[in-house]
């Protein structure tokens, strides 16, 4: 079947022909595989600029958003999802019509809600396309509450899911710090923090890192993290014990003493031997 797709020399062509299989109503295992494999090969096409500004031009961003996000096959609602954020990645018209189809609305719902992982990793990384960078993109994801959609997704069990979630908050702390005082109301520190004390993981760096963003240059965040019920200090003082000879674990220790320095250091109940 792959071959059928990518016999045409024409990319377009063969753009053309995946969208035609895809937009046939088939139920059964054959069909299923034919839409695996169209949905395969658009992921390879449209890594090419032109190629997913052609698929958007053709319907293909239309068709993945309002028929296959919601398909019940597992499998063509991750690649669905892989394939909106292939296409969506630097390429700004691509972006702008995914978010007048309502994108990312639909994105949220799946890293949310959906029972499998793959979906919601996917989901996440179609999200990450489309709000990183994109001005209109990431006032959309405020707008629908999308910073406590990545808090519940760090929240999980899916280590991969937990890692990426981070990662993406901490970009948009760093690239749009404008948005700290909505985090720190919705008890975004707090809610990091208890995150720190569930069992020790590669995940806790990148959650340490978010720390570190929302208490730079940000005496809220300071002062949220100061918070005597947290014992944050103590916390950041006993993971430095715990990774200071551990190679692999120097960035979370070079994070831990960051945020002692920026939080602890000339606070009030020190000693002052720092100043």
């Amino acid at each position: 079947m792959h071959n059928v797709f990518s016999g045409q020399t024409d990319e377009v062509q063969q753009i053309k022909e995946c969208l035609k299989e895809l937009s046939r109503e088939t139920n059964d295992e054959d069909g299923k595989e034919r839409k695996e494999t169209a949905l395969e090969l658009l992921a390879d096409l449209c890594e090419n600029l032109d190629n997913a500004s052609d698929f958007c031009k053709l319907g293909g961003m239309d068709l993945m958003l309002n028929r296959y996000l919601s398909c019940p096959e597992a499998e063509l609602r991750w690649r669905a999802a892989d394939l909106i954020g292939i296409c969506s990645q630097n390429v700004p018209v691509v972006q702008e019509t995914a978010l007048s189809l309502g994108a990312v609305d639909k994105l949220l719902k799946l890293l949310d809600l959906d029972g499998n992982e793959t979906v919601r990793i996917k989901a996440l990384f179609a999200i990450s396309c489309l709000v990183r960078e994109q001005e209109s993109g990431l006032a959309e994801f405020v707008k629908l509450d999308g910073f406590s959609v990545l808090m519940r997704a760090m929240q999980t069990d899916i280590m991969k899911l937990k890692m990426k979630s981070a990662f993406l908050l901490q970009n948009l702390l760093m690239s749009h710090p404008e948005h700290k005082s909505t985090l720190c109301s919705m008890g975004m520190v707090q809610q990091l923090i208890s995150l720190l004390r569930t069992e020790h993981s590669p995940f806790h760096e990148h959650v340490l890192s978010a720390l570190c963003s929302m208490a730079t240059d940000f005496p809220q965040g300071v002062e949220e993290c100061r918070v005597p019920q947290l014992a944050f200090e103590e916390l950041l003082k006993h993971r430095c014990q715990l990774v200071q000879k551990q190679e692999e674990y120097q960035e979370e220790l070079e994070y831990c003493e960051s945020l002692l320095k920026i939080c602890f250091k000339n606070h009030p109940e020190d000693n002052g031997t720092d100043r």
